[in-house]
């Protein structure tokens, strides 16, 4: 038998599309942090989170780049990035579709879904689209993401089922509201001692975080069976 987190009372099917949905932000978000870190590591002026935004590292032309803040841009793996960008958006579209048994069945759980699932559509806009090739369509990703996808977060801590724990729901709106704050300190060039990158990562990446800790917790783990001892039905081994 399988134990569900969250839903115990999913059907077979339901609880097939929870473990796919889940499957699909981990190995999504998985993924683009383990590309970032090859493709930073490819620049041979040393990359800084701090310094740095994250769509520099999709970038497609070695050059000066004057806003938000001078810095030299040269990504030789810059392709790599922007598959990596397209890819997580469209396991974070996946994931929203398909992890139903999470949400409260509703307006509010439909609206957060759709807000997350605008975030995923932002990083494939980006993705698609280098900030120094079409830069609107690529500013339009990055609304989707640290606009969209944090009012999503907001949301989100109302639409999570009731079976889903209290404190996390609560998590789940504070995370929204403090990305959503740093995403107007960015916009304002505000950085509070965190540096252009800094605080873009603390609006673009808590929407990856959460979907992260979410799947990983959410994903079925094996019950007890009737013939298990005391110590394995509590999950210790003798």
């Amino acid at each position: 038998m399988i134990d569900f987190p969250y839903r115990q009372h999913t059907g077979e099917d339901g609880r097939l599309r929870l473990r796919i949905g889940y499957a699909a932000w981990i190995a999504g978000v998985v993924q683009f942090f383990v590309i970032h870190v090859v493709v930073e590591s490819a620049w041979a002026r040393p990359y800084s989170w701090a310094r740095n935004n994250i769509s520099d590292l999709g970038n497609a032309h070695c050059a000066l780049q004057a806003e938000p803040e001078p810095r030299y841009v040269c990504s030789p793996e810059h392709a790599l990035m922007n598959a990596s960008f397209v890819t997580l958006g469209v396991l974070l579209v996946i994931g929203a579709v398909l992890t139903s048994g999470l949400w409260r069945r509703g307006v509010v759980g439909a609206v957060a879904r759709c807000l997350l699932a605008g975030a995923g559509a932002g990083f494939v806009l980006a993705g698609l689209a280098p900030a120094d090739i079409d830069e609107n369509q690529h500013l339009l990703g990055a609304l989707l993401i640290m606009g969209t996808g944090n009012i999503g977060l907001v949301v989100a801590g109302s639409g999570l089922a009731d079976d889903v724990p209290r404190a996390l729901r609560r998590v789940t709106g504070l995370l929204g509201v403090v990305a959503l704050a740093a995403f107007g300190l960015f916009l304002s060039h505000r950085y509070l001692g965190l540096g252009m990158g800094g605080m873009e990562r603390v609006a673009a990446l808590p929407i990856l975080l959460w979907s992260l800790a979410v799947a990983v917790r959410g994903m079925p783990r094996r019950a007890p069976r009737a013939g298990d001892g005391p110590a394995m039905a509590a999950g210790r081994t003798p």
